[in-house]
């Protein structure tokens, strides 16, 4: 295999990684399913023959929430260590993270209110721009876009791409550039741009949007309800 190849083939799994990470955070959040727990399900579902995980009722709650989801790949690719990491680092750094969060989040929603796999989309991103400085501030940002448009058809993933954004320019200045004051915030609607392939080592093909259109309140989050409550699962 080639060295092209291979590196191909590192952010397809770190990719379905992103995605299992997610879906993992969801599980804890909503179940309040223990750390060591999901990763030991998610583990058995990646390494499962073909047909055991829907034998297994343990697992089969496990399968990827949309068999429709574009070119990002199912847990059975995924980077298990990679995945672990992600879990184990937003819940670590969880009190830090979700305070950020809720910060950026367009106007009137803070983050107990929000979708939740939203909401574990955005944690698992903010704790790479935190940490996980061997990946490029904006490969990180487009992998979870394409996570967003992966769960959801409305303003979601331009809500993950405006909220990515200000924070890295908190925590990665030196890649992305200093924080936008408010008086330079220009609403605008970002022009169709070709998909191109992401690239971690140096976050070419970026589909990231303009950052300042934001919509002012997102869409399918219902203040009140049983999703509202914020539940870390920590």
């Amino acid at each position: 295999m080639t060295s092209s190849a291979q590196a191909h083939r590192r952010r397809e799994r770190r990719s379905a990684a992103r995605l299992s990470a997610v879906q993992a955070l969801y599980q804890m959040d909503i179940a309040g399913t223990d750390l060591n727990q999901v990763i030991h399900e998610f583990t058995k579902l990646r390494t499962a023959r073909p047909g055991e995980a829907a034998e297994d009722p343990g697992l089969a709650d496990l399968a990827p929430l949309d068999e429709t989801q574009g070119e990002i790949l199912a847990i059975g690719h995924a980077d298990h260590t990679f995945f672990a990491e992600l879990l184990r680092g937003v819940m670590r750094l969880q009190t830090t993270i979700d305070p950020d969060v809720d910060q950026q989040l367009a106007r009137g929603w803070r983050l107990a209110r929000v979708d939740s796999i939203l909401r574990q989309t955005l944690r698992a991103a903010l704790y790479e721009l935190i940490e996980r400085t061997d990946v490029p501030a904006r490969a990180v940002i487009n992998e979870y876009i394409e996570i967003a448009k992966a769960f959801f058809d409305g303003e979601e993933p331009r809500v993950v791409n405006g909220v990515l954004d200000t924070l890295a320019r908190k925590y990665r200045p030196n890649e992305v550039g200093p924080k936008r004051s408010a008086s330079s915030a220009v609403q605008q609607t970002p022009e169709p741009q070709e998909k191109t392939e992401p690239d971690e080592q140096s976050g070419a093909g970026s589909e990231t949007q303009d950052p300042d259109a934001l919509p002012d309140a997102l869409p399918g989050a219902l203040p009140g309800s049983s999703d509202a409550s914020g539940k870390s699962g920590s």
